[in-house]
């Protein structure tokens, strides 16, 4: 599952909460939706968040390295695979109906389908971003000097991942959220208002927005290497799909609503390991 993931330090999430996903859809049965889970890597997905959990102290000005190994027990308490299941599970079974549910599904138990979701598994907990960015530049790179068509369908399938457009606000958000979090857990000291930390994110947005774009387009064509420009195509088209675009608004609103839930409990947690200090 092509859920969305962290660009550079910044933490993805969003202000989407499960109350604006669609309602008066069929509730799916939560056996489905484990199973769901399963087939489509979504689970796997979720696991990739706690290695978010590194970029948390950058965001104050600090390092993972301050807190010692008290820091790793939080971050893996905050961040454990079984709440984050149940969240998910909790939230899917309610916003996603059984033809949703069932055509994704279908995609993803494919033979093409069970590739794609072994390669994302890898990509999801590879903890070597800064190898798999330079490789996908690499590979770019080249795709651009042979003319290959291959760069505008990996555009087009990172555009159909994410049709509701949230990336830009989530990562704003998230950091908003984190930030207050920690200034009235008393982690930090904030000298701005929430106003102008959100004024200061909004200049700064046509910047992000050319960067996730980039290290979407590199993060893609390192993940899908292997596959025939063919296959890529094949995969772009079932994601472009009515019914795939609105699976992944819903899943990515699901992830980006655990986010930045866990990662404000991680700013209360914080509390207990560092002193309040100026940001």
């Amino acid at each position: 599952m092509r859920a969305l993931k962290l660009v550079s330090n910044l933490i993805v999430a969003t202000f989407l909460s499960v109350n604006i996903l669609p309602s008066g859809a069929t509730a799916a049965e939560e056996t489905k939706v484990d199973a769901f889970l399963n087939v489509t890597g979504f689970d796997v997905s979720l696991d990739s968040i706690r290695l978010s959990a590194q970029s948390a102290p950058m965001m104050l000005g600090m390092d993972a390295d301050d807190f010692g190994y008290q820091w790793t027990l939080i971050a893996n308490d905050v961040f454990a695979s079984e709440g984050l299941r149940e969240m998910a599970l909790d939230m899917l079974s309610q916003a996603l109906s059984d033809d949703l549910l069932e055509h994704a599904a279908a995609f993803y138990a494919s033979e093409l389908g069970e590739r794609l979701v072994k390669v994302e598994n890898a990509s999801h907990l590879s903890d070597d971003d800064e190898f798999k960015s330079e490789s996908g530049e690499a590979i770019i790179d080249g795709l651009i000097r042979i003319g290959s068509p291959r760069v505008e369908l990996l555009k087009r399938m990172n555009a159909a991942s994410d049709t509701a457009g949230t990336s830009i606000r989530a990562i704003q958000e998230i950091q908003v959220r984190f930030l207050l979090a920690a200034a009235g857990a008393g982690v930090i000291e904030l000298r701005l208002e929430e106003a102008d930390l959100r004024e200061m994110m909004r200049n700064d947005e046509p910047e992000l927005r050319l960067s996730l774009q980039a290290s979407g387009l590199a993060g893609a064509a390192y993940t899908y290497q292997a596959f025939s420009d063919a296959e890529v195509e094949e995969y772009t088209v079932a994601l472009e799909n009515y019914k795939m675009q609105k699976v992944y608004d819903i899943m990515n609103a699901v992830q980006f609503s655990i986010m930045a839930d866990r990662f404000e409990e991680l700013a209360v947690r914080m509390a207990t390991l560092q002193p309040s200090e100026d940001l």
